[in-house]
């Protein structure tokens, strides 16, 4: 599948960012988790507030909180500041994962979930800002309860309650008190269905961008704090309302609305997101099948159940003669990301309609077609990344593969024992593969000694792993040209080189240090 319009634009802004943060630290990288610590920051500056708030005083009591000019003040501004941090990281996540079709399958759930999560979290805001009961509490009760009156669910409308007609009912704050507390709870279990079919997530962002955004928004709250609007006043109509437009951009639209307009609108747009996992699934022609194990090669070492990004595959007893476990993938769960293949050592799984032999197999055509040279660069890369057309800029010889993280390491071992002066894999930024932990793994078995780990008589020196954006076009031209040098320093250091001879002479050291 080929990078939609969406991922081109989003990877032009990662591009852009990665620049200043790195791509580490990118705070786009990091807004799935970004929404849990903005949550923590809420929860820690609420309980704060709570203790000030008075039901039966409303506005009266934050005016006070907010006449604390060392703590209070700053305390109410980061819990917006916060509040509204949160609906941004989400609405960002998930263009993410529908740029980058991560939304379709077994990550359905997640995607529903998230969708009920933002639901959530705007309801959760609303509630907080009416317990403020200023002018704009008063502007969005006043809409919540003409929405409400729609439903056959009240014996009198409860839209009279805010016609001045009489005091608001003694339980109207604690009600939407009590749901302001009660619904963050709700928002851990929604978290816990959210993650619940993915292995090793990450729950809070990097520190330098937990600590630096808690920093930021804090620092906003002591410059800029969030204003106190006038007190509600039931016998007067709410004029030049100042709007908090990250849980209030509905309103110039709904307020000219019927009700049953509103809420008919209200349905369609939820189904519509609810919907995209099944709007985005692949034709049928087009469906990766979940990945699949051959019991015969499987020895059971388990390297791909602790690398399955998604808890996908479990060991279960063989069957027959022989004794011992055997990897099983649930199909259920697979998302045809292919990490598994590039983490069994006797090559015995196939995903993405290929396997590892498939690819020693396409890199030994490569090398017949190609036949590249001591001086000559094969960069190998995925679709969704500019290797291709870096390979044509740069002269050198270009391996697609379905992803870095579904490539084996024996494959650049094949190309390298096939007269290859150099490889260089291309794959996605750390904390933004496409298909989770890729590149992760990839690293750790080139380099560091992960299964399938590349064998150590293989000359690390004539490898390069360079992780970029599709649009960090100018970072992997660069790590290519410096790449290339090097493979022209080396040959011309060692002369004509036989890297088959190289590998041979390798071995008998390899063996003597293994015993």
């Amino acid at each position: 599948m080929q990078p939609r319009f969406s991922y081109r634009s989003i990877s032009r802004v990662d591009t852009w960012l990665n620049r200043v943060y790195t791509s580490r630290y990118n705070p786009l990288y990091h807004s799935g988790a970004i929404v849990i610590a903005m949550l923590l920051v809420l929860l820690a500056t609420g309980l704060y507030l709570l203790i000030y708030y008075r039901i039966g005083a409303p506005h009266a009591s934050v005016e006070r909180i907010d006449a604390q000019l060392w703590t209070g003040r700053w305390i109410r501004g980061l819990h917006r500041f916060a509040s509204d941090a949160a609906v941004v990281a989400a609405l960002v996540h998930a263009f993410r994962m529908y740029a980058q079709r991560r939304t379709w399958g077994p990550r359905a759930l997640a995607w529903v979930s998230g969708v009920v999560l933002l639901v959530v979290i705007m309801v959760s805001g609303w509630t907080g800002y009416v317990l403020v009961w200023d002018t704009h509490a008063q502007l969005i009760a006043a809409e919540g309860a003409r929405w409400l009156d729609a439903l056959p669910l009240f014996s009198e409308p409860i839209g009279r309650s805010f016609v001045g007609e009489s005091d608001l009912p003694g339980g109207f704050f604690f009600l939407n008190l009590f749901a302001h507390i009660a619904l963050p709870i709700g928002m851990g279990v929604l978290l816990w269905v959210h993650i619940a079919r993915v292995a090793r997530p990450v729950l809070l962002p990097a520190r330098p961008v937990l600590w630096g955004s808690i920093a930021a928004l804090t620092l906003l709250a002591i410059v800029w704090p969030p204003p106190m609007a006038p007190a509600a006043d039931l016998l007067r109509v709410p004029q030049n309302v100042p709007v908090d437009w990250f849980f209030g951009f509905w309103l110039p639209l709904t307020i000219r609305l019927p009700a049953w307009g509103v809420w008919l609108l209200g349905v369609l747009v939820l189904a519509l997101f609810a919907a995209i996992p099944w709007l985005t699934r692949p034709r049928p022609q087009e469906l990766p099948a979940p990945a699949t194990v051959d019991e015969r090669t499987c020895t059971g070492c388990e390297q791909c159940v602790h690398d399955c990004p998604y808890d996908a595959i479990e060991m279960i007893a063989r069957t027959g003669d022989r004794e011992g476990m055997i990897a099983r993938v649930k199909t259920e769960l697979c998302t045809s990301c292919g990490i598994c293949i590039g983490s069994c050592p006797p090559m015995a799984i196939s995903a993405l309609g290929t396997s590892a032999r498939a690819q020693l197999e396409e890199a030994r055509a490569f090398l017949a077609e190609e036949t590249p040279g001591e001086r000559d660069l094969v960069i190998v890369g995925c679709s969704w990344s500019g290797a291709r057309a870096e390979a044509e800029r740069s002269g050198a010889k270009f391996m697609s593969v379905p992803c870095i993280g579904a490539m084996h390491s024996s494959t650049v071992e094949i190309l390298l024992r096939g007269g290859a002066g150099g490889v260089l894999v291309a794959g996605c930024p750390e904390h933004d593969g496409r298909t989770r932990e890729g590149v992760t793994w990839t690293e750790e078995r080139l380099f560091q000694g992960r299964a399938a780990d590349l064998k150590p008589r293989v000359d690390r020196s004539r490898i390069r792993l360079v992780q970029a954006t599709l649009g960090e076009k100018v970072l992997l031209h660069e790590s290519v040209r410096a790449f290339a040098a090097e493979i022209d320093a080396l040959a011309d250091a060692n002369g004509e080189i036989d890297v088959v001879d190289l590998c041979r002479k390798a071995q008998p050291a390899v063996q003597e240090e293994s015993s």
